[in-house]
């Protein structure tokens, strides 16, 4: 248990300050503070290196120089002055634990009375806003975004997902190529104004949670390859390179600490656990095992932390112990539904898209152990799991930013299409997540950028170019790719009001009998239209085609809570092109 105990960054004590590095490969290790000051450090069999304590004020920049050699930054940093090649500064800790806020339920105590301490939604609750904190905003800062908490509250969201915001080199980046994962990255604020970030947000009632990534370190500003390439097994490879050392206990402890800071520390509810299926740990626990043990630890028996995975592996072993994780799945069945598209990834579901829909609506996963069109067994069984283990949607970060342009769905698939998808998103029992601007009908892309030196700019450029056979793909240096990935003004009107309408439905209709759902069952398809039923009482009938279909040979499921196009009683037996009905029976 870390309980705030770390091992990495500056100790603070009676005496003054200790800084500490783990450099095992360095054979001196100096500590840098203010602009002239040089300190000696001493090491130990363990490759920690220790200054004596000083008697330094908060703020001070300090950076260590390996070997006489090269000056870097703390691994650990809390803040930086400027860039990651820079020096880090000296923050003192906290215990911010939870803040004040309007918890769910009944007020607590008469009209007057303190605000009780913040304990977050419980799971079921949540309804997932997922943002870019650089381009959310005109202003792209923590700050800016604070001013929109409200809004995003009272549309029906309960929860604000932070995209990566460890410190990354340059001026703007999508956020996956962070390589100082305790420090938040200069552009978008201070930790300061990071924690005054959530305690808006939880004045707000909303929970806010962190994308974190432990899969990797960017390819720009990460020097633990010159003191402690220890982080690393050269043996095994991912995308980036040689993959995290999770064997190694100090490599481990790095990541858990880390995710214990944000938690316990900084404050967030939550963390989404970016693209664990490059997460190689032979150990014989896990790393993600002791990370959701750690992270739980010390916690309140009130508090709700919620701990998301992205796992490409479809693994529903994980979901006995995470809360969620993202269901590509769902998405990309939709996506080939709406827009026809059956090329790359797009191609392992487009055989029977609509086949694929009601599995992924009725138990999870669409491949649960099946071959894809590659012959690669995918997945395992998930229909034992219930409905609010995945996380939906029709849009993110990576089904936007990862495509050629950026483009949006609202681009791609005709806007009745994207109604109706959006309805089985958000009125499934499944856990919704939109992407910034969706709710109100956003057009604009969401591009990559990034802002590498000139050499691995360069590189980029030239890789994307081959991924996707074009020449003229966005630059993701140009100032003008971060600009057009802004969500831009709020469109028309009908968009931000179905949202809400679907939210409100959702939460007066769905979340009360929520817990209580378990896996569904499907009928129809081919020349029907879908119908899908969780017990104990949620049914969809869905026609996700530009065609009338007849329904299946059903009885009235209950009352009609929700229905795309306008109330026809009693309930035809025809669905319309792109129709959406969603009941629910008599149930307590």
């Amino acid at each position: 248990m870390i309980q705030g105990n770390y091992q990495f960054g500056p100790a603070w004590t009676a005496e003054g300050v200790v800084f500490r590095l783990w450099a095992p490969a360095a054979r001196q290790v100096e500590l840098l503070t203010g602009t002239s000051d040089v300190v000696a450090m001493q090491g130990d069999e363990q490759g920690w290196w220790r200054s004596a304590p000083i008697r330094l004020p908060v703020g001070t920049p300090y950076r260590f120089r390996i070997d006489g050699t090269h000056t870097v930054p703390d691994p650990a940093s809390r803040q930086q002055e400027d860039d990651v090649h820079g020096a880090s500064l000296l923050v003192a800790p906290t215990s911010h634990g939870p803040s004040s806020g309007p918890s769910p339920g009944p007020s607590p105590g008469p009209p007057g009375s303190a605000a009780p301490p913040w304990r977050g939604r419980p799971w079921e609750e949540s309804v997932i806003y997922e943002v870019h904190p650089g381009t959310a905003t005109a202003e792209g800062t923590f700050a800016g975004l604070a001013e929109e908490l409200q809004e995003i509250a009272a549309a029906g969201f309960t929860v604000v997902e932070l995209m990566p915001i460890a410190d990354f080199p340059g001026r703007w980046n999508w956020g996956y190529d962070g390589v100082l994962p305790f420090a938040p990255d200069q552009q978008y604020g201070t930790p300061a104004e990071l924690r005054e970030l959530i305690n808006r947000a939880h004045q707000a009632g909303l929970a806010i949670w962190l994308d974190v990534v432990y899969n990797h370190f960017g390819p720009e500003g990460n020097y633990l390859h010159l003191y402690a390439p220890q982080f690393f097994n050269p043996e095994l490879n991912t995308p980036w390179g040689a993959a995290i050392d999770f064997t190694r206990a100090t490599v481990r402890r790095f990541f858990l600490e880390n995710a214990w800071y944000w938690i316990h520390e900084v404050g967030f509810d939550g963390l989404r656990l970016d693209a664990v299926h490059a997460i190689q740990d032979p150990s014989a626990e896990h790393i993600l095992s002791e990370l959701n043990r750690v992270v739980r630890s010390g916690l309140p028996a009130d508090r709700h932390v919620h701990l998301v995975l992205e796992n490409d592996r479809n693994e529903a072993r994980w979901l006995d112990n995470y809360d969620g994780q993202w269901n590509d799945d769902l998405h990309h069945v939709l996506h080939v539904l709406l827009t026809g598209e059956d090329t790359g990834y797009y191609r392992s579901y487009s055989d029977d898209p609509e086949g694929g829909l009601a599995r992924a609506l009725a138990t999870g996963y669409v491949y649960q152990g099946e071959k894809t069109p590659e012959g690669h067994r995918r997945g395992e069984p998930s229909g034992h799991l219930p409905p609010y283990r995945f996380i939906s949607f029709l849009q993110n970060h990576d089904q936007t930013g990862n495509r050629a342009r950026g483009d949006r769905i609202l681009s791609l698939a005709p806007p009745e299409a994207v109604r109706a998808a959006a309805a089985v998103q958000l009125l499934c029992p499944q856990i919704p997540l939109v992407f910034m601007g969706e709710w109100w009908g956003a057009v604009n892309p969401f591009q990559f950028f990034c802002d590498f030196e000139p050499g691995l700019a360069e590189a980029v450029v030239r890789g994307r170019q081959r991924e996707f056979g074009l020449a003229d793909i966005p630059h993701p240096g140009d100032p003008q790719t971060v600009e057009r990935s802004r969500p831009g003004q709020p469109g028309a009107a009908d968009w931000r009001e179905y949202y809400r309408t679907l939210l409100r439905i959702r939460r007066e209709q769905l979340l009360p009998i929520l817990p209580d759902v378990t896996a569904g069952t499907a009928a129809g398809g081919g020349d029907e239209a879908l119908a899908v039923t969780w017990p104990p009482g949620w049914t969809m009938w869905l026609n996700l085609t530009p065609r009338e279909r007849p329904l299946p040979a059903l009885s009235t499921p209950g009352k009609p809570v929700f229905q795309t196009h306008p109330r026809i009683d009693p309930i035809p037996e025809v669905a319309p092109a792109w129709g959406v009905t969603v009941f629910r029976s008599a149930y307590p």
